[in-house]
């Protein structure tokens, strides 16, 4: 089966950005959200991005007027799923709202159509099995930027068939990106394992041990990574690195995954990252 059309559900910071990336490789994408206002952001964040592109010699003005005419938002949901061979949610980290969401899509989509959620870290099998084809549903993990970085983790639940992986690594090579397969469990590799850092170099702020910037330092300079995990923190949202580490802490248990006060209590006062203005940095 070939992929033509693709459906991105969520217009916020993963979402417009996966829609970017697909249309920038040929597919024909339509971005959905409720918000008609967080859809016209999305389109003026997606063009910021292909201009800072151009101005680094990476985007031609061709291909970001490409991109930008194979992009097309909606409102509604069953218009923008309308025909999709591929659809990829991109909603808050609820598993309930993640579960309505595939249990709607299974009555709006053709039976074929492959539905993908990018979580971080849910059960991607207890997200198929609301629907009425689970062997069709699969996790497809992008990172944040996804328009910059190259790796997606596709995530197969039980009842995912390789036909349905297979067709998901195909768009994924076609996007550019480097795959990478796991089964479903608890946080897959990259936030199993990216969440201990994190929550660590939280502990050690709390702990007075150095400040952020240093932490940070500490780790792009020394291990080379190329951002360090609170700066990271920042960018993912706060609010968002709590909820896995719970979602973690409950399904894996062990003190690595248990959360912080400092980390709840700047949640608690908005203190979000790089989206509120403020967590670790100050971004205003």
């Amino acid at each position: 089966m070939k992929v033509r059309r693709i459906a991105v559900l969520g217009a916020g910071t993963m979402g417009h950005g996966i829609a970017q990336v697909a249309a920038m490789s040929g597919f024909e994408v339509r971005l959905q959200d409720i918000d008609s206002e967080r859809l016209d952001a999305a389109r003026r964040f997606v063009d910021a991005n292909l201009q800072k592109g151009i101005e680094r010699g990476k985007v031609t003005e061709d291909q970001r007027q490409t991109t930008l005419n194979g992009l097309r938002t909606e409102v509604d949901l069953q218009t923008a799923t309308d025909d999709a061979d591929l659809v990829v949610e991109a909603a808050p980290e609820r598993l309930s709202l993640k579960k309505e969401i595939f249990g709607r899509l299974s009555q709006l989509c053709r039976e074929d159509t492959v539905l993908a959620t990018n979580t971080s870290s849910l059960p991607i099998t207890e997200i198929a099995a609301g629907t009425l084809n689970p062997s069709r549903v699969i996790g497809m993990h992008f990172f944040n930027p996804p328009h910059i970085l190259k790796l997606l983790e596709l995530v197969t639940a039980i009842q995912t068939t390789t036909e349905t992986l297979e067709l998901a690594r195909q768009v994924g090579e076609r996007m550019g990106k480097e795959v990478i397969i796991v089964k479903d469990s608890p946080g897959f590799a990259t936030s199993r394992l990216g969440v201990i850092l994190a929550l660590e170099a939280i502990r050690m702020v709390e702990a007075g041990v150095a400040r952020p910037e240093d932490i940070d330092k500490a780790m792009t300079l020394g291990y080379n990574h190329p951002m360090g995990p609170l700066r990271l923190t920042d960018l993912v949202g706060l609010d968002v690195r709590l909820a896995i580490a719970d979602h973690l802490h409950r399904e894996i248990g062990g003190d690595q995954y248990q959360a912080p006060p400092l980390l709840r209590q700047m949640v608690r006062a908005g203190k979000l990252g790089k989206k509120s203005g403020e967590g670790f940095y100050d971004w205003s």
